[in-house]
């Protein structure tokens, strides 16, 4: 018995042999199977993105007593200096203040933030790649690794949060207006062509000379564009199984609308939404990176993708910002695609049910 069959026997003691069939396809995919734990490893190492780079040592030791600089905030004379500021771990100074008390520190795998300027450059920014900065520094003498990290955990929270919440409006519009359709079908198709003929790029442009664009700001302003993507494919599942046989013996047996809706006939939609949520994903990332690199995104100085390669296109004598965005833009948005096309092949019915 090969491994595949034993761990399908394995899966099928535990969960239906039609949800088992769909692991198996899944994994069967292996480019897909591991993108997807390359992608989740990624996303796991940049979560906690303070403790991986940062200007503040995780701990430090100073007259017997331990600090979390990366935690708390501590001013100079904690460590017998002379401000009440904050302590700046990275002075020369304050580092000798805590070494004669016997102290110690230990620092992140990268001794920058995103927005730590290295005022120690040995020529102009944007630096090269150095034993300081691995990837060297942009234009404002800022380390590029540490806002990669950071630009790739916020482009992908800004991404599932984008599309978790569009999905969830859009399967809930889609599930109505396929449902009940007549009129409100109707009414509803005409105001989804009318809003998704509106200029998203022009009314973007006039929102930020309103309002200051910021993380939640541009969530909302997307997520009224971005819920329609699954409109069309939960509401035609709907129209096709509201005429199913177990929906019109449930609405003979008293069962409520609501109940039929997202207890019998949701099931069936969600086979095409999970195909078309990784797709989504890698739209919502690319929209972002492309507000920023138009500067209509994020607030100045916030660590991004699409800011970083903005520097790369204005700055073409210093390669490493161009080609790192764009490594790790690509990197995403391959990974997302590979993961789409597995989960694709997991729900396909012919494999499902051939094998």
């Amino acid at each position: 018995m090969s491994d595949a069959d034993r761990h399908y026997l394995l899966l099928g003691a535990r969960l239906s042999p039609l949800n088992a069939r769909r692991i198996s396809n899944f994994k069967h995919n292996r480019r897909g199977y591991w993108s997807l734990w390359i992608f989740m490893a990624l996303f796991l190492i940049t979560l906690p993105a303070e403790f991986i780079a940062n200007d503040r040592p995780l701990v430090v030791g100073y007259n017997g007593d331990l600090y979390f600089p990366v935690l708390n905030t501590y001013p100079e004379t904690m460590f017998g200096g002379d401000f009440e500021t904050e302590a700046e771990y990275r002075e020369s100074d304050v580092q000798d203040l805590i070494r004669k008390k016997d102290g110690w520190m230990i620092w992140p795998l990268v001794e920058y933030s995103y927005n730590t300027v290295n005022l120690n450059l040995k020529v102009p920014a944007p630096a090269p790649p150095s034993g300081d900065n691995v990837i060297g520094t942009d234009d404002q003498g800022r380390d590029v690794l540490a806002r990669v990290i950071y630009g790739f955990r916020i482009s992908v929270l800004f991404g599932l949060i984008l599309t978790v919440l569009g999905s969830i409006i859009g399967v809930v519009a889609g599930a109505f207006q396929g449902y009940f359709g007549g009129w409100l079908d109707l009414l509803f198709q005409r105001f989804i062509e009318i809003w998704g003929g509106l200029p998203q790029l022009y009314i973007l442009i006039i929102l930020s000379s309103v309002i200051v664009p910021g993380f939640w700001t541009l969530l909302l302003i997307l997520l009224l564009f971005g819920w329609t993507a699954l409109v069309g494919v939960v509401r035609a599942e709907f129209l096709r199984a509201r005429n199913f046989d177990f929906v019109k013996a449930a609405r003979a047996l008293g069962v409520s609308n609501v109940t039929i809706m997202f207890r019998h006939v949701l099931p069936n939609a969600m086979v095409a939404t999970l195909t078309f949520l990784p797709l989504i994903l890698t739209g919502s990332i690319t929209s972002l990176t492309a507000l920023d690199f138009l500067g209509l995104g994020l607030p100045p100085g916030s660590p991004s993708l699409g800011e970083l390669l903005q520097q790369g296109k204005t700055n073409l004598q210093a390669p490493w910002l161009g080609l790192t965005s764009t490594v790790a833009i690509s990197l995403t948005l391959i990974l997302l695609i590979f993961v789409g096309e597995a989960i694709r092949d997991a729900f396909d019915p012919r494999k499902t049910i051939n094998g």
